[in-house]
This record gives C-alpha cells, structure tokens and sequence, in this order.
C-alpha cells in the first residue's frame, strides 16, 4: 500500500509539473506581442534576423550545456534529413516574419484568429495528407469555423490573409514536424541553423547599408533583441517538458490560452478596433472551438474508461 501511494504521489506531481509547464509556455506565447511592441522600431525582417540568430546561439548553448552535442552531431547525419528541415525551416521563417510584422503593425487581434483556427486547419491536413479519420463532431466544428471565416471574409471584402497566413504555414509545419524524426530541441536548432547564414547576411547588408538597429538603438534594446532568442527558446523548452509529462489531449486544452491572450491585448490594451462584425465572426469561431475540444475531451474519457 506504501508503495502504491509513493507511486501515485509521483504520477500526481508529474502530472502537476507537467501542466504548469504547459500553462507556462502558453502564458509566454500569449505575452509574445507585448515583447515585439518593445522593439516596435525595429523592422520585421531584422527581428526575424536576430530572433534566428539568437534563438540558434542559446539552442546550442542548451545541446552543449546538456552534454548532448555529439549525440546532436549524430542524430543530424541521418539521410535525407536536411530537406525535410529545410522547409520546416522555410515554415517557421515566414510564420515568425508575418506574425512579427503583423504585431508591430496594429494587427494582434487577426493573429490572434490565426491561432484560433490553426488546431481545426491541422485537423484537416491530418485527413488529407496522413489519411486520418475525423469523427462526426469534428467535421462539424470544421465546418462551423469555415463557416466563421467565409463570414470574416465577405465583411472584411477581402481574406483574412494574417490569420490564414499564420494558421497555413504553422499547420503546415506541424505536419512536417509529425513527420520528422527529431525532437523539439534537435529541430530547431537544425531549423535555426539552416537560417543563420540567410539571416546573418541580412543584417550585415543591413548593417553596410546603415539600417541596422542592433547597437545603434541603445543597450535596452540590444538587450531584446538578444532576448528574442530566450523568448523563442523557453516556451519551447516548457512544452517540450509538458509533452512529455501529461497526455497531449491536455496539452491540446491549453493551447487556446495562448490566443486568448493575444485577442485581449489587442482589445483591450493596444485598442484595436472590434467591431461587431468581428466579433460576430469570431464568435462563429470560437463556438467550432468549444465544440471540437468537448468532443475530444469526452471521447479521450471513454476511450480511457473502455481501456481501463
């Protein structure tokens, strides 16, 4: 009996580690605008530059410092890997690019649909490309965000090409990370790596041309944009941990507070317009939401239940 408690206690403060941790990185991602305002003066494409940059330095330092650089060394030699890590790369670049640019541009409520709808897109590349099966209810909360969506676009008279943008080339790239034999740590910092020579010639051109910002906009922001490769890094890091930790149903639940976050920064403290339209459309978007995530939480119970 002593023993089956210890072990219990254990499984109940993995658990318990495993969601803050996954809280955390969602928290992070969701203050992401707050932390590209800071830097509002500097261009997008040097933010992508140094967030490269410096995302690639302290990924190395965290393969180094964990004595894992020549398994890293290893797992990097595997044929035909460089290819599919070049486009995830190629992914991750222009996803950084427009959601940085969107951001310092007046656009964080649109990024914030992004990532609303982007777990509902995943769910469709998953039955195109991986030959998955969606449930009854799934088709309908897909149906109802697409529905949202078309709605956004006749109001808007044009796409939401932000959020479209931001949902595509990130689902995209989670489909190419299922598909990759790395883990997150190894990724990307194969993905940041095969970015460092574009970016760093970037910001030399920039530097040569007398546009660069970095040491010529004082320590405060130098220090930022340093930072940036923190900012990319940790919450990774912390998901990475919460993965592992607790079922990636769960994790699935959280990931709604980070464009949460995102959507009440941008009403609420950047005072972009939502008008009620918008929020017509975006409430058409969140009910697909809540239906998808209550389906998946009530089959994952059965299915568990039925197995016990």
């Amino acid at each position: 009996m002593a023993l089956a408690s210890q072990g219990d206690n254990i499984f109940v403060m993995k658990i318990n580690k495993g969601i803050a941790y996954a809280i955390g990185a969602y928290v992070l991602w969701g203050l992401l605008p707050v932390y590209w305002k800071w830097l509002q003066h500097v261009p997008a494409p040097q933010l992508l530059g140094h967030r490269i940059v410096w995302s690639f330095v302290f990924l190395v330092g965290v393969i180094w410092l964990s004595r894992q650089a020549l398994a890293f060394r290893a797992a990097i030699r595997q044929p035909h890997l460089l290819r599919l890590y070049g486009i995830a790369a190629a992914l991750i670049g222009v996803n950084w690019l427009t959601y940085v640019w969107a951001v310092n541009a007046g656009f964080v409520v649109e990024t914030s649909l992004g990532y609303f709808i982007n777990p509902l897109l995943s769910v469709v590349m998953g039955v195109v490309f991986l030959r998955e099966r969606l449930r009854r209810w799934q088709w309908a909360s897909v149906g109802v965000a697409a529905i949202g969506v078309l709605y956004l676009t006749v109001a808007y008279g044009s796409l939401p090409w932000i959020a479209l943008t931001l949902a595509l080339t990130f689902g995209c790239y989670g489909l190419v990370k299922k598909l990759a034999p790395l883990g997150s740590l190894y990724g990307l910092t194969l993905e940041t790596g095969l970015l460092l020579l574009p970016a760093l010639a970037f910001l030399f051109f920039s530097e040569a041309v007398g546009q660069g910002a970095f040491l010529h906009a004082g320590p405060v922001s130098d220090w930022l944009l340093v930072g940036a490769g923190l900012m990319t890094t940790i919450p990774l890091l912390m998901f990475a941990s919460a993965a592992r930790r607790i079922p990636l149903s769960l994790v699935g639940v959280f990931q709604y507070i980070s464009p949460t976050l995102q959507f009440m920064l941008g009403v609420l403290v950047y005072n972009e317009p939502f008008t009620v339209t918008r929020l017509v459309g975006f409430g058409i978007v969140w009910i697909a939401l809540i239906m998808f995530t209550v389906e998946s939480v009530l089959f994952h119970r059965t299915r568990s239940a039925a197995t016990r």
